[in-house]
C-alpha cells in the first residue's frame, strides 16, 4: 500500500466501513500485527504512524488547530522484522476535538481502536498527571462499549475481568516532554515514571475513589504497559514544517526516542489475536472491521465472541470452497488420462484429498463441532463420486468403441459362418477378437464388464450359427454349447471381480481417509488447545504480576480481590477446557461412527455381489 486509506469513516457521528479498505483488506492473507495510535487531537500521532511506516509522509501532520484525521485511517505496510507479515497501522480521529462535540463518537473510535489492535499507543503532550491520566476517560467507559461473551452467567463480566485476555498491549508515548525523570533525587525509567503515574491511593473516600477508578480500569484492562517520553523534536516555529524536516533537522535526543520506540513496536507487537489465541490475517482481519461497524451503526455493543463467531463460520466457509478448489486442482492432472485403473484414480484421489484437507486445517478454526469439515467431507465425496463416474463412463466408452472396431469385419461377413465347418471358423475369429481386445492397454475400470455384456449380444449369434453348422455331430454342438457357457460364465465372474476389486479399492480408500481425517483433526485440536492455554498462561502471568504489585504497594484488601479474580479465572478456564475436550471427544467419536458405516454399508455390497453372481454392476462411488 503505496500511501494510508481511509478504513472507517465518520461522517457527521455516524460510523461506516470504506469498502475500498475492506477489499484491500480482504485480500491480504498474511498473519498481521496490528498497531494502533488513539490520544487527543494535534498531539502528534500521525507522525509517529509514518515513522512506523518508515516514511517521512503519509498520515496527514496538520500544521494548524483543526484536526486532520477523521474516523480511522490504515496503512499497510511489509513488517520490518516478520517475514511474511504485514504490519498495518490505525491512525486514528483525535479524541476531544471541540469541533466535533460528540463523546460518545470519541468512546466509540476508542473501543475500535482496542478491538482492532494487538498493541495501542496511547499519545498525550507534557506529562502523565492527573488530568492527563483522566483524559483516558473511554478506559472507564471500555465495560458498556465492549462485551466479550455474549451472555454469561458471571456477574463479574460487566467489572471487565475477561477483557485483560483479548486487549491489547499498551503504549504511553508522552511528547514535548520537558521534566527530569526523577523521584526523590532519584532517575528512574520511562516505564518507572508510568507506573508511578498510575499508583493507587489508600483511602475510601468518593475523592480518592474518583483519582483510582481510571488508574485501576488502565492497570486491569492494561497489565502489559510500556513508556515513551518523547522531548520536542524542534523549535516551537518549526512545528508547522515537521512533515518537510529532515531527520537531521530534528533534536538528537528526539531522533533517540523515536528509534526506540519503533524497534520496541516492531519486535515487541504480536501478531493479531482472537478469543482462542486465533492469530488473524489480513482477510480476517477485513472480517472483524465490518462486523465491528456494522454492530455499533445499529446501536448494538459490539461482542467480541460474537464478532469471532461470525467471522469463523465465513473463514471456515472459506476453508472448505478452498479445501475443494485444492481437491479438484489435484485431480485434474489424472482426469486428462481417463479411462485409468482403480489403483491410479485412488492414488491421485488420496494425495489430492491429503491436500485438500491441509488447507482446510490450515485456514479454519473454532470449528467446533466438525460442521464445516464434515461439509468438505461431503464436497469432496460428491466430487470424487462425479470422477469415478466420468472414469466408468470412459472406460466404457472406449472399451465398446475397440470392441465394435475389432468386430467390424467379422459382423460384415456373417454369411461365410454358414457354410459347413463355419462355427470353427467364426470361434476363431471371435477368439481373435477377444484376444486383441485383451491386448489392448489402458481400458479401465469397465474392461471385464464391457467384454461380459459384448459375450452375452453375440451369444444368440454363435448358438444360431452352431446349430446351423451341418459338419458338427450332435454330440459336438453339445460339446461346443457347454464350452461357450463355460466360457461366459468365467467372463462373468472376471466382470464380478473387476467389481469386487473397486469396492474393496473403495472400502481402502474410506479407512485411509478416516485415518487422515482423524489424524488431522487431533491435530488441530492441540493447536487450539495450545493456543487457548498460551492465551491463559499470559492472563495468568499478568494479573499475578498486578496482585504483587498491590501487595508490594500495600494494598491488600485489593490484592486479595485479586487473588479471587485470579482464582475465578482458573475455574473458569478449567471448565472451559473440560467443555471443549468433551465437545471434541464427541466429534471424534460421531466421525467414527460414521466412516465405520460407510465401509460396512460396501462391506455389505460386496457380500450380495458374492451371492448374487448375475447380478448387474452397481455405481460404486
Amino acid at each position: 500500500m503505496d500511501s494510508p486509506m481511509c478504513l472507517v469513516k465518520n461522517a457527521d457521528g455516524e460510523l461506516c466501513v470504506e469498502p475500498e479498505a475492506i477489499d484491500y483488506l480482504m485480500g491480504l492473507k498474511q498473519k498481521v500485527v496490528v498497531v494502533s495510535v488513539v490520544g487527543l487531537y494535534r498531539t502528534g500521532k500521525s507522525y509517529l504512524m509514518n515513522k512506523l511506516a518508515q516514511k517521512r509522509s503519509g498520515f496527514a501532520l496538520g500544521a494548524t488547530i483543526q484536526s486532520k484525521t477523521k474516523g480511522i485511517w490504515m496503512w499497510c505496510v511489509p513488517h520490518p522484522e516478520k517475514t511474511d507479515h504485514t504490519l498495518v497501522l490505525l491512525d486514528t480521529e483525535g479524541l476531544g476535538d471541540v469541533e466535533k462535540g460528540d463523546s460518545k463518537n470519541d468512546a466509540w473510535i476508542f473501543s475500535l481502536a482496542i478491538l482492532l489492535s494487538s498493541t495501542l499507543v496511547y499519545n498525550s503532550r507534557g506529562t502523565i498527571d492527573n488530568d492527563a491520566v483522566e483524559k483516558l476517560q473511554y478506559v472507564n467507559e471500555l465495560t458498556e462499549m465492549i462485551k466479550v461473551k455474549s451472555s454469561t452467567d458471571n456477574e463479574e463480566e460487566g467489572e471487565g475481568t475477561q477483557f485483560v485476555q483479548f486487549f491489547p498491549n499498551f503504549v504511553w508515548t508522552v511528547r514535548d516532554f520537558t521534566l527530569k525523570l526523577e523521584i526523590d533525587g532519584r532517575e528512574i525509567t520511562p516505564d518507572q515514571y508510568l507506573e508511578n503515574s498510575l499508583q493507587l491511593k489508600k483511602g475510601t473516600s468518593k475523592k480518592i475513589n474518583d483519582y483510582n477508578l481510571p488508574r485501576e480500569c488502565i492497570r486491569n484492562f492494561f497489565p502489559s504497559r510500556k513508556c515513551f517520553v518523547f522531548p520536542s523534536p524542534t523549535t516551537p516555529d518549526n512545528m508547522h514544517r515537521l512533515d518537510s524536516m529532515d531527520e537531521a533537522e530534528l533534536s538528537e535526543r528526539f531522533r533517540e526516542v523515536a528509534d526506540t520506540f519503533c524497534r520496541f513496536i516492531f519486535q515487541e507487537s504480536r501478531m493479531k489475536t482472537v478469543i482462542g489465541g486465533h492469530t488473524l490475517t489480513g482477510e480476517m482481519l477485513g472480517h472483524l472491521v465490518t462486523t465491528y461497524v456494522e454492530t455499533i451503526a445499529k446501536g448494538n455493543v459490539p461482542c467480541l465472541e460474537n464478532a469471532v463467531l461470525a467471522m469463523a463460520k465465513i473463514e471456515n466457509q472459506a476453508a472448505v470452497d478452498e479445501g475443494l478448489a485444492v481437491y479438484q486442482n489435484g485431480m485434474e492432472d489424472v482426469k486428462a488420462l481417463f479411462p485409468v485403473d482403480i489403483n491410479q484414480l485412488s492414488e491421485n484421489h488420496l494425495r489430492s484429498e491429503t491436500q485438500a484437507t491441509q488447507a482446510f486445517m490450515k485456514r479454519s478454526f473454532k470449528d467446533d463441532n466438525g460442521e464445516f469439515l464434515k461439509a468438505l467431507v461431503e464436497a469432496i465425496s460428491n466430487h470424487t463420486a462425479d470422477l469415478f463416474k466420468q472414469n466408468k463412463d470412459a472406460s466404457e466408452k472406449k472399451c465398446k468403441a475397440l470392441l465394435e472396431n475389432l468386430s467390424a469385419q467379422m459382423d460384415q461377413g456373417i454369411k461365410e459362418y454358414t457354410i459347413p465347418g463355419g462355427y470353427g471358423l467364426y470361434c476363431n475369429h471371435h477368439d481373435n477378437i477377444v484376444a486383441q481386445y485383451r491386448a489392448e492397454p489402458n481400458k479401465g475400470v469397465r474392461a471385464e464388464e464391457v467384454l461380459e455384456q459384448f459375450l452375452k449380444d453375440k451369444s444368440a449369434e454363435s448358438n444360431s450359427i452352431l446349430q446351423a453348422d451341418k459338419q458338427l455331430t450332435k454330440k459336438e454342438k453339445k460339446f461346443q454349447a457347454e464350452k461357450k457357457k463355460t466360457a461366459e460364465l468365467e467372463q462373468e465372474k472376471a466382470a464380478l471381480n473387476e467389481q469386487k476389486a473397486e469396492m474393496e479399492c473403495t472400502i481402502e480408500n474410506i479407512g485411509r481417509s478416516q485415518e487422515k481425517y482423524l489424524k488431522e483433526m487431533k491435530e488441530k485440536m492441540e493447536e487450539e488447545r495450545n493456543q487457548q492455554q498460551q492465551e491463559f498462561n499470559r492472563t495468568l502471568d499478568r494479573r499475578m504480576q498486578e496482585q504483587k504489585d498491590l501487595l508490594e504497594k500495600g494494598h491488600k484488601e485489593k490484592a486479595e480481590l485479586m487473588r479471587q479474580e485470579i482464582e475465578e479465572i482458573k475455574k473458569r478456564d478449567k471448565l472451559e477446557r473440560e467443555n471443549n475436550a468433551q465437545n471434541q471427544k464427541a466429534m471424534l467419536e460421531l466421525f467414527k461412527q460414521q466412516a465405520e458405516g460407510q465401509k460396512e454399508q460396501m462391506a455389505m455390497l460386496i457380500e450380495e455381489l458374492r451371492y448374487r453372481p448375475q447380478a448387474p454392476a452397481c455405481n460404486l462411488m
